[in-house]
């Protein structure tokens, strides 16, 4: 037997969107039994497929075919009926499918540990991550991935549009990005190297090669933080862009990115919007401010007293998000000129005043979602700042081709997936936004 493949990818099912043109008419879709309700004459079979959940209703009459008692939920199923129409309580249109077979193609083993078919999984949340890959099958936690998908989706159309190159940047350096002790150090055949904390030292070099730049991919910090906001690993939507005239060009740029974002979750992800109940901002502007003006307002304002003059604590942060609805009714706010002994050795200082730099923070709601800035082009320039720092520059002699051989005027910066999806549905710990999250205490499943 000779058997050829045509590269015609079969379709497993009709979507429910697709309903109304098979009204009255018989069609074969494939999914799973998320819920049987068994009523006196009649049965409803809840299947799930891969975004939706569709009615199908099982009853004697619909034809000669039996539903088997091994039917039970979580089979997989390839399901024959007839798509029919009912009404709505507003007068629309809604569909269900009479049941006219079902091929069972697979059985549990088990009864799942957990209850799923509750429009909310109804457990702590060490529960749920613990039996992740069963309680994502729940309609309303797999719609947070859906969302999520249309965020990373809606970065990497806008940046294509705008003349990006999407590029894939070494997970495992030589060297962290960032500086410090928040590394992942590992014995790579005998060497000692570091999980990337960043493609900061990649993309920069990649600006002399496409000019504008982008990455959707893990990052790694050995932080020892237990909290609410903090991962190990998560998703770090980063670009990089070249010819800028100022930092400002890289803050127009995301605000752009976040305006094409929120505007494409609200028509193509429209589904998972409602189910999630996500609350998308509305965006003209976004205000700025400078750093040490944000600590003034703190001050004055809020009477708070600042335990550190170099970065803001959680609690500023949340005090910031307030004075920026309040005063701007802005769900964002950029706050500029961070110290530089606070910013990493690639930050360029203002020229105006070198103990601050040309860099920001964007925080939304109250929590900072990004970190970015212009970086130091020269290559004497870039030099002398480590050597000031401490650093001894022949330990980055390959980051330094950049600089060495010529760079343009460039800049970036890198936003947090799971902070933005966070805050966007309203979770209170990032780990609800984390698919299969990564903390100090967690490596599985």
């Amino acid at each position: 037997m000779t058997m050829t493949i045509t590269g015609e990818p079969k379709t497993n099912t009709v979507p429910y969107s697709d309903f109304a043109k098979f009204e009255n008419q018989e069609i074969t879709i494939t999914g799973t039994v998320h819920n049987i309700r068994m009523m006196s004459d009649f049965a409803f079979v809840i299947l799930r497929t891969a975004r939706e959940t569709i009615q199908c209703v099982y009853a004697e009459s619909f034809s000669d075919y039996r539903m088997p008692p091994e039917l039970k939920e979580e089979c997989a199923v390839k399901l024959t009926g007839k798509v029919v129409a009912g009404e709505t309580k507003d007068g629309g249109k809604r569909y269900e499918i009479q049941i006219h077979g079902i091929d069972i193609l697979s059985h549990p083993a088990e009864i799942p540990p957990v209850v799923i078919t509750k429009k909310q999984v109804q457990c702590d949340l060490n529960t749920d991550l613990d039996y992740r890959p069963v309680t994502l099958r729940n309609p309303k936690e797999r719609a947070v991935f859906k969302f999520q998908e249309g965020i990373q989706r809606g970065f990497r159309e806008y940046l294509m549009s705008q003349g990006f190159t999407e590029i894939h940047t070494p997970k495992i350096n030589f060297a962290g990005a960032e500086g410090g002790a928040n590394l992942f150090g590992l014995d790579y055949f005998g060497k000692k190297v570091y999980l990337a904390q960043s493609p900061q030292l990649y993309k920069q070099a990649l600006v002399a090669v496409y000019e504008r730049v982008f990455e959707i991919a893990p990052v790694f910090r050995a932080e020892h933080h237990d909290t609410s906001r903090h991962l190990n690993e998560y998703i770090s939507m980063d670009f990089e862009m070249g010819f800028i005239d100022g930092f400002e060009d890289i803050m127009n740029m995301e605000t752009g990115v976040l305006k094409y974002i929120m505007n494409l979750l609200k028509t193509e992800y429209k589904n998972e919007v409602e189910l999630l109940r996500a609350d998308i901002p509305e965006i003209t502007e976004i205000p700025v401010i400078k750093f040490m003006e944000a600590k003034e307002i703190l001050m004055k304002k809020f009477k708070y007293k600042p335990s550190d003059m170099k970065d803001f604590d959680p609690e500023e942060e949340q005090l910031l998000g307030k004075y920026a609805k309040k005063q701007f009714n802005s769900d964002f706010i950029f706050v500029t000129h961070y110290p530089s002994r606070k910013r990493p050795f690639y930050t360029m200082d203002d020229p105006d005043d070198p103990e601050y730099t040309l860099s920001f923070d964007l925080l939304f709601r109250g929590m900072e979602i990004t970190s970015g800035g212009q970086r130091v082009h020269d290559y004497f320039a870039q030099v002398e700042k480590m050597k000031r720092l401490g650093m001894n520059p022949d330990e980055f002699d390959t980051y330094l081709m950049l600089h060495k051989y010529g760079a343009p005027p460039h800049g970036g910066l890198g936003l947090g997936l799971e902070r933005l999806t966070m805050h966007l549905l309203g979770f209170k710990n990032v780990r609800e936004a984390a698919m299969f999250p990564r903390d100090i205490n967690r490596v599985t499943p």
